[in-house]
């Protein structure tokens, strides 16, 4: 993936030691930014708490070697800490945004990123926060806000995979559906170094002094977008913000990230580092094959039908428009004898976990489900998306298309369209995408979406 890059001077440190020199005469060095002789402030709006103003300080030089890999470059840092243990040594081929994002983000600095969804920008903040937190008793160190329960889960078990070779340090995840005096004797009892959650939950913990923010050192937002587009989380996301300290690195992630959203999301940072796709046709999947399906409202059923029975696939996701549209499809194709399931915000937050791990665990090989998995989701068995309603609008579109082809692998994405509001939405995609989506033809060959 090509990203634009745009690298500031800044103040901020790391709270490592110095890395060593690097190796003599490597291929290619790119190193830090160098931090001025005299302090520098940044200073932010009212709304989103106190300016910042940062100690002066020489920022410590991180160099890497680019080497060919399957998805991109693979770098290496001099020294022995965290990095080099058994997680990274099996993760030995980053995608471009890893490449650019972690070095400098293990070095404190604020970082605003947009990549394609696939391309392991999770693995970006949870690398670099784990990397530099130092875990201290009855201390969050690193607050992670998302916008959904089961994104909010599954960044939680990221930090939990990665983290098996820091004994002690403790994750824990907050979400609205469960009964907050369970989280709030958690806070009390066994407090985590490391929270993720909803901001809703989070904000409530926080005002009821149940969950101390003094003492975190990164603030994190995935699907940072989507977080602050709307005015209602946005007011939550700043009254959290402004509960923790001024200096404290600040990192957002999303795939779609508007020209009208950036200037937002730097509201909260002080001189980040910025990686942008500015070409926009970048953002689709390479390996994502896209096809659509014109048909009348009356035909989507028996449609479907044919093509579960038809295509190979893993796992597939189906998208609906609504809550009483998910259940009913997945009714159906239970009594059709098809391994479904269903995901809708009407349930239970238990019951949604629950659906959500059989899926992941690959007990189910059919998910029926709105936008609620529509984003930041991540099930590598998933290789074709069905939109059996057409989203609405090419954003959407592109988080939901965005399930399957993940980190460089094939998919397929099927988008049935039964209205001119469809064909809308379908020519909005294809012009802003620059992508072709043609009909799909009577015979598909199955090599070009499943893996080989």
């Amino acid at each position: 993936m090509s990203c634009s890059t745009t690298r500031r001077t800044t103040t901020r440190w790391s709270s490592k030691p110095p890395l060593p020199s690097p190796p003599p005469t490597p291929r290619r060095a790119t190193s830090a930014s160098t931090a001025p002789d005299s302090a520098t402030s940044s200073s932010s709006p009212s709304c989103y708490g106190p300016s910042r103003t940062a100690d002066s300080s020489t920022l410590p030089k991180v160099y890497f070697l680019p080497v060919g890999g399957k998805y991109g470059k693979t770098f290496h840092l001099p020294g022995t800490n965290f990095l080099l243990t058994g997680v990274l040594l099996r993760f030995i081929s980053s995608t471009s945004v890893q490449h650019e994002c972690i070095p400098q983000a293990i070095l404190g600095m604020d970082v605003i990123c947009q990549a394609k969804s696939g391309m392991g920008k999770t693995a970006v903040f949870v690398l670099s926060s784990l990397q530099q937190i130092d875990p201290t008793a009855g201390q969050v160190a690193a607050l992670v806000l998302c916008h959904t329960r089961e994104l909010a889960y599954q960044i939680c078990s990221e930090f939990e995979r990665f983290s098996r070779f820091l004994p002690e340090l403790k994750v824990a995840v907050f979400y609205g559906g469960v009964h907050i005096k369970k989280h709030k004797d958690l806070l009390k009892n066994d407090c985590p170094h490391i929270v993720v959650g909803t901001p809703g939950r989070i904000l409530a913990l926080a005002r009821d002094k149940d969950l101390s923010l003094k003492n975190v050192r990164h603030f994190i937002l995935d699907e940072c977008d989507k977080m602050l587009e709307s005015l209602d989380m946005r007011r939550d996301v700043q009254e959290i913000f402004k509960m923790t300290p001024h200096d404290k690195q600040v990192m957002m992630f999303s795939a779609t990230l508007s020209k009208e959203i950036r200037p937002i999301c730097k509201k909260f940072m002080q001189d980040p580092m910025e990686i942008y796709v500015d070409d926009e046709a970048k953002l689709t999947l390479h390996g994502l094959v896209q096809h659509y399906i014109k048909l009348t409202e009356s035909e989507k059923n028996r449609k479907l039908n044919d093509l579960l029975d038809a295509l190979d696939f893993n796992q597939v996701v189906i998208f609906v428009k609504s809550v009483s549209r998910a259940a009913e499809l997945n009714k159906l194709l239970c009594e059709c004898n098809f391994p479904s399931i269903c995901i809708h915000s009407g349930m239970t937050q238990e019951e949604r976990l629950t659906r959500y791990k059989n899926f992941k665990e690959g007990h189910k090989r059919i998910l029926v489900a709105t936008d609620l998995v529509g984003r930041g989701i991540d099930i590598e068995r998933v290789n074709i998306v069905i939109n059996y309603d057409m989203p609405d609008s090419a954003d959407t579109y592109l988080h939901r298309v965005g399930r399957a082809g993940r980190f460089g692998t094939k998919g397929l994405a099927i988008t049935f369209v039964s209205s001119a509001s469809d064909s809308d939405v379908l020519n909005q995609v294809q012009e802003r995408f620059e992508v072709d989506i043609k009909e799909l033809p009577e015979q598909i060959d199955t090599s070009t979406y499943m893996p080989s």
